[in-house]
């Protein structure tokens, strides 16, 4: 149970990390280097939450086939 309580908070740590980073990056005040650091930690972010969600996936479609449903229906956030 405890596993499940720190998958969000560290993908909402994460991705707020992420934000953070765009946007100093955004503002152009930081050097070559500093870039690259910010660069590479976005990239590690970005690769830790699309994992976060992948597993979110496929714990819902496993769900999905449990209750009988077989059919998954895509999300379209437009519909919202």
């Amino acid at each position: 149970m405890a596993k499940k309580r720190q998958e969000t908070p560290l993908f909402e740590k994460s991705l707020q990390e992420l934000e953070a980073l765009v946007e100093k990056m955004e503002q152009g005040d930081l050097s070559l280097e500093e870039s690259l650091q910010h660069f590479e930690r976005g990239v590690q972010l970005t690769r830790a939450c699309q994992q976060a969600l992948k597993e979110a996936e496929q714990k819902v479609e496993t769900l999905l086939k449990k209750n009988g449903q077989e059919e998954i229906i895509p999300f379209d956030s437009e519909d919202t």
